[in-house]
């Protein structure tokens, strides 16, 4: 690798002085520029190097940074598999054996027995229905098996091979479907989307990129064909992917059994927003990704891109610019 490389690192933190020793110890030829940016106002830096390789691009859509430079951009893709998977099954969980209910109560010192000891339905046999089967997508689908529930993933592309079903990004030794054999049917593109919504899904997860393709994807023609299993809706992807209104008259229709939204349009979500009033809804501040080891797995991801990059070779997690994604 050539002195003049350079890596640019946008997140929306400050990276920890030791982490980025750590990274200019294993690449001391690299010159390494960080540029924190707020979760929801971004502002990128008007010059930066040509020759740049970019961890994290998901807020410069749409930016001269992004759309006029000839920059090869890569994503963490793969460091928030396993805590946005938990947060998935958390919710979903909490929401199934209703523990929000029992911490109302337990906030008023009441114990209120069940009315029944066959209240709860629990996940064995149930199906899960993976929007959007990346890194994190694989890993939902890992546990879901896990709990003796049924997959179906829908990509926004074909993938009909065997070949085409496997993953190449980075995935932690154990977790996920590298090779795509879990889901027990695949949908895609826009003429299977209704189809794979009407497969009598118990549990739908939403982890989509937001594109113009994917805005309101989820709306009121889709929420009437949940309504057929009262689907509950998890959503970690991102807010505009599903259409407000929509979804408060779902909830309102009781087409859905629930939903647990980690992202919202708007975001942050209003005060004053309906949203909020439901007893069958947790919301969470976009924070489902956090965790005390993303450090650990950005860094695995970008000493091995950087290694991948000294030998010719393309980057893992790598952008396409025309997908938007």
């Amino acid at each position: 690798m050539s002195n003049s490389e350079v890596l640019l690192i946008i997140t929306p933190f400050t990276p920890k002085p030791e982490w980025l020793a750590h990274l200019k110890g294993k690449c001391p030829d690299v010159e390494v520029i960080t540029y924190p940016t707020e979760l929801y106002a971004v502002e990128v830096p008007k010059e930066v190097p040509a020759d740049l390789l970019s961890a994290g691009c998901a807020q410069i859509f749409g930016l001269p940074l992004f759309e006029e430079t000839d920059i090869a951009f890569s994503t963490s893709n793969g460091s928030h598999a396993p805590q946005v998977a938990e947060w998935v099954f958390a919710t979903w969980l909490a929401h199934q054996h209703f523990i929000p209910h029992y911490l109302d109560l337990q906030q008023q010192s009441k114990w209120v027995d069940p009315d029944s000891d066959e209240d709860t339905e629990d996940s064995v046999g149930l199906r899960v229905g993976i929007l959007g089967y990346g890194n994190i997508g694989r890993q939902v689908a890992k546990i879901a098996t896990t709990l003796g529930m049924d997959v179906h993933a829908y990509t926004l592309h074909e993938r009909a091979t065997p070949e085409s079903r496997k993953d190449d990004g980075f995935t932690e030794t154990g977790l996920g479907d590298p090779e795509g054999l879990l889901p027990s049917k695949w949908f895609h593109g826009k003429d299977q989307l209704n189809d794979f919504l009407a497969s009598d899904l118990d549990l739908l997860v939403i982890l989509l990129p937001l594109t113009e393709q994917t805005r309101n994807m989820i709306s009121k023609e889709q929420f009437k064909l949940l309504s057929k299993k009262k689907t509950y809706v998890c959503n970690a992807g991102r807010g505009p992917i599903i259409n407000t209104d929509d979804l408060i008259a779902a909830l309102d229709g009781e087409q859905i059994r629930g939903a647990a939204l980690d992202v919202t349009d708007p975001e942050p979500l209003p005060e004053d927003s309906k949203l909020w009033k439901y007893k069958n809804v947790i919301i969470t501040p976009h924070c489902a990704g956090n965790s005390n080891h993303v450090y650990e797995r950005v860094f695995k991801i970008l000493t091995y891109n950087l290694e991948r990059r000294s030998k010719g070779q393309e980057p893992i997690n790598k952008v396409r610019k025309s997908l938007g994604y």
